[in-house]
């Protein structure tokens, strides 16, 4: 096979998660563009659904459904609206987070803990098991995006850096327990990018100035700049990848 042909994706379908925007969406489309059928999910059916009309506008393939992703029920729902829709689950890409909470662990709530952990890891661990039927069939490929914080903990994000260290954790298990099914799992771990979560830090601009000069680039990325790594772990083009964690953080971590 051509190498580029290898990283395309005709026929398959995709379910991404925390897509409604930011690095979510930005995965969404190169999918799509690649070929796969994308299934756009986040809280709001309005707002996945404004997503996958404007991909459908762009030619390419897509369907909004919502579901919370700490929620078992809903991401069930996700899964069988998705085999309705397209008969089948190649992809998922695990790209739902929150962080209500900035700052020291001292200073966060229990409620907040909670809230960080139910989306940004256990909403994977969920959505895996459901879906892990029709990834074995397939020999499907799951993506956990994590984060640098996940590898060298940010103090101004305590226990959502923890939740991207699990998460970290959550893929090489995943892709432990499920490579004699043919299932390859690996994890994306971005930088600062230019997202409404991380609005915070970049906003600020004495905050951004001080992490500006601890990246080599000198410069955050586009939610597009995670595209491309999220289509080659989705692709034949990695064949022989899993359990993996992929940096693109600009060299921040240097």
């Amino acid at each position: 096979m051509n190498l580029l042909e290898r990283f395309r994706l005709d026929g398959q379908v995709a379910i991404i998660t925390g897509a409604s925007k930011g690095i979510g969406e930005a995965i969404a489309r190169g999918l799509a563009q690649a070929g796969a059928k994308v299934v756009v999910s986040s809280r709001k059916q309005e707002a996945v659904e404004e997503v996958a009309d404007a991909l459908r506008q762009e030619g390419l393939e897509a369907t909004g459904i919502a579901a919370h992703n700490g929620d078992a029920v809903q991401l069930q729902l996700l899964v069988d609206k998705t085999l309705e829709t397209y008969g089948r689950i190649d992809i998922i890409v695990n790209n739902a987070a929150t962080n209500p909470a900035f700052g020291p662990v001292v200073n966060t709530e229990d409620s907040a803990f909670d809230k960080i952990m139910e989306v940004n890891l256990k909403g994977m661990f969920m959505l895996g098991k459901i879906a892990y039927p029709e990834l074995k069939k397939n020999k499907g490929r799951v993506i956990n995006i994590s984060s640098i914080a996940g590898i060298r903990p940010d103090p101004r994000t305590g226990i959502y850096s923890v939740s991207k260290a699990a998460a970290i954790s959550m893929t090489q298990v995943m892709a432990r327990d499920w490579g004699r099914d043919g299932i390859r799992v690996n994890a994306i771990c971005p930088g600062l990018v230019k997202t409404k979560m991380s609005e915070a830090l970049w906003k600020n601009e004495g905050i951004y100035n001080m992490v500006l000069q601890n990246i080599p680039l000198h410069r955050m990325a586009e939610p597009e700049e995670m595209a491309g790594l999220a289509l080659f772990l989705a692709s034949e083009a990695s064949s022989y990848c899993t359990g993996a964690s992929f940096v693109a953080d600009g060299g921040m971590i240097i």
